[in-house]
C-alpha cells in the first residue's frame, strides 16, 4: 500500500487508468462556476479509437459499436424511416463506360457491363428492411440473419504474411485495390440491394489482413441465399476512367502554379485539366479504364440466429480490429520482413492518385480537379497515403441508414440512460445530466460556466488530475454494481454488454 501520492509514478497511473477505463491522455479545461465562484480543472476524454493511443477510449468506441451492431442485427420490426427520399438506396451504377451526351457537353455513362463479368440476377424487392421469419418443425419461430466476408484478389505468394516473391507482388495493383475498396464496397450493397428482393440493411467494417490487403466483415440483416449472395459477389466489379496513373511523367521534376493553373516548368506548357484529360479518354473509342477491380474468390457465408453465443462471438469478432491501426506494428520473427513489405506498399501508396482532387495527378500530368496553388505530388493531405492507413483513408465502420433507426450519438445516449435509470431504482442520486453544461445559465441568464484552455503546471500535477478522475470512475462503479445488486437485474451476457459504467457519464 503506498503512503503517498508523491510514491506513485506515471507508468502507475497510466496503468490504473486503463484498468479503470479512464482516458491517458485527456485534454485539460479549466471551468468556472459563476454562480459559486468555484473553479475546477476538468479532464475531457481524447476519444480516440485506436488502442494504440488510448487503450480506455479505444475500448469504449469499441463497446459502442458492439451495441449498436447487435442492437440492429435481428430486429423483429421495422425502425423508423423517414418519410422522404430514402437516401440509403442507391441510385443504378451498373455503368461504367463513359460517354458523351449529343445533346449537350455533360458526361454520361452508358449501361453496358463488361463482358467478362457475369450478369447480375433481377430480383422484385418488398418494401422492408427487416428479413423473413421462418418456422420450424416444431412450431418456434426463428428470423435469421448473416455474416459475410469479402477479400480481395491475390497479388502474388504470400507467406506468413509478406510476399515470399517480392519483385513479383504487384503492389501497383494492391495499393490501387486499397484505394478505391470503398467504391467497390459501396457497389456491392447497391447490386445486393437489387438482388435480395428487398432493402439490405448492414453493419460492416474494414480491417485489413495478415497481407495488409483491406478486407470486409459485415453483419446483413435478413437471409439470403448464398448461391445468389455469391453471384452478386462474382458479378461487382468497379472500373475507374481516370487517366492513366501507371506511368510518371514527372519524377525529378516538379510542375509549377503560373497563377491559373500547373505548367511544365521547362518548357511552360499548360498541363491538361482534369475535365480536358477525363474528356481525351471519353472521345478515345480504344481508350480503357486506368484501374478495373474485383473480390477475390474467397469469400465466407454464414446464417447467424440470434439470440445466441455464436452472434456474440461474431460481433466480438466484427468489431476486433477496429481499435488497431492498419499498419499495427507487430514483433515476431517476420517483423522485419513486415516493416519491408509495408514500406514497398507504402511507396506505392504515397505517389498514387487517391481521387480526382489528389495533388499526386500533378506526377502523371494531369492537373487534379479544382487545382489549388501549393499542390505537390506526394504530399496530398488525404491519410489514405500514410504509412499508418495504408491506403484506406475513410471510414473503418460502415453502417446502413435503417440499421437501427439511431445514430451512434442516440446509441450512446441509451446506454448512459441504462445505468442512471438503475441508479436511480436503487435510490441512488447519479451525477447531473447537465453537469458543468455550457447551456446551463445563471440567474442573471448568462451562461453559468465559463470553460477555457488550460495547460497542467507540472508532470506532477497531470498525473495528479488523471488519478482523481480514476477515483471518480471507480466512486461510479462500485455505485453501479450495488444499485444491479439491489435491483437484481436480469442477467444478460451479450457481446455488447461489456464496459461496465462505459455507458455512463464519463470524467
Amino acid at each position: 500500500m503506498l503512503s503517498t501520492f508523491a510514491e506513485i509514478t506515471n507508468d502507475m497511473v497510466y496503468d490504473m487508468a486503463i484498468v479503470a477505463k479512464v482516458c491517458v491522455r485527456p485534454l485539460l479545461r479549466r471551468v468556472l462556476d459563476r454562480t459559486t465562484g468555484v473553479e475546477e480543472v476538468v479532464p475531457i476524454p481524447c476519444g480516440s479509437t485506436l488502442e494504440s493511443v488510448c487503450p480506455s477510449c479505444a475500448h469504449k468506441a469499441r463497446v459502442l459499436r458492439m451495441h449498436q451492431c447487435a442492437e440492429g442485427w435481428h430486429l423483429g420490426s421495422e425502425p423508423e424511416r423517414d418519410s422522404e427520399i430514402d437516401h440509403d438506396q442507391h441510385e443504378d451504377a451498373d455503368a461504367d463506360d463513359q460517354g458523351k451526351d449529343s445533346d449537350s457537353d455533360r458526361r454520361v455513362r452508358s449501361t453496358r457491363r463488361r463482358p467478362d463479368v457475369v450478369d447480375l440476377p433481377r430480383v422484385p424487392a418488398d418494401d422492408r428492411t427487416i428479413g423473413r421469419t421462418f418456422c420450424s418443425r416444431d412450431g418456434q419461430q426463428y428470423r435469421p440473419s448473416m455474416f459475410l466476408t469479402l477479400t480481395l484478389p491475390s497479388y502474388g505468394p504470400i507467406t506468413d504474411g509478406v510476399p515470399s516473391q517480392p519483385d513479383s507482388y504487384n503492389y501497383w495493383r494492391a495499393a490501387m485495390d486499397a484505394l478505391l475498396f470503398p467504391k467497390l464496397v459501396d457497389r456491392f450493397w447497391q447490386n445486393l440491394r437489387r438482388c435480395a428482393g428487398y432493402k439490405v440493411q448492414y453493419f460492416a467494417a474494414i480491417e485489413p489482413q495478415q497481407r495488409l490487403a483491406p478486407h470486409l466483415h459485415a453483419a446483413i440483416r435478413g437471409a439470403i441465399p448464398r448461391h445468389r449472395l455469391r453471384q452478386v459477389i462474382k458479378a461487382t466489379y468497379v472500373q475507374v476512367w481516370w487517366p492513366p496513373c501507371d506511368r510518371p511523367v514527372y519524377m525529378h521534376r516538379t510542375p509549377v502554379w503560373d497563377g491559373s493553373g500547373y505548367i511544365d516548368a521547362d518548357t511552360g506548357k499548360a498541363l491538361p485539366t482534369w475535365e480536358e484529360a477525363v474528356d481525351a479518354l471519353v472521345d478515345d473509342s480504344e481508350a480503357k479504364p486506368a484501374h478495373v477491380m474485383r473480390f477475390g474468390t474467397q469469400a465466407d457465408i454464414r446464417g447467424i440466429i440470434a439470440p445466441s453465443e455464436e452472434a456474440d462471438r461474431a460481433i466480438r469478432y466484427l468489431t476486433k480490429y477496429l481499435t488497431k491501426a492498419i499498419a499495427e506494428p507487430i514483433v515476431d520473427s517476420t517483423a522485419a520482413a513486415r516493416d519491408a513489405h509495408i514500406d514497398r506498399l507504402h511507396d506505392q501508396l504515397r505517389w498514387l492518385p487517391c481521387s480526382e482532387r489528389c495533388a499526386n495527378w500533378l506526377r502523371y500530368g494531369v492537373q487534379p480537379q479544382n487545382p489549388t496553388p501549393g499542390m505537390r505530388a506526394g504530399h496530398c493531405p488525404s491519410k489514405a497515403h500514410d504509412r499508418e492507413h495504408l491506403g484506406v483513408g475513410g471510414r473503418r465502420v460502415l453502417v446502413s441508414r435503417h440499421w437501427s433507426g439511431k445514430t451512434l450519438a442516440e446509441h450512446k445516449a441509451d446506454r448512459a440512460t441504462v445505468v442512471r435509470e438503475t441508479l436511480h431504482a436503487a435510490g441512488i442520486v447519479p451525477p447531473e445530466v447537465e453537469r458543468l453544461s455550457a447551456d446551463v445559465t445563471a440567474p442573471d441568464g448568462l451562461p453559468r460556466y465559463v470553460w477555457t484552455d488550460t495547460r497542467p503546471g507540472s508532470p506532477g500535477e497531470y498525473r495528479k488530475i488523471i488519478f482523481a478522475a480514476i477515483q471518480q470512475r471507480r466512486a461510479w462503479q462500485q455505485q453501479y454494481d450495488a444499485a444491479k445488486a439491489a435491483t437484481d437485474p436480469v442477467e444478460n451476457h451479450s457481446a455488447s454488454d461489456h464496459g461496465g459504467t462505459d455507458a455512463g457519464p464519463a470524467p
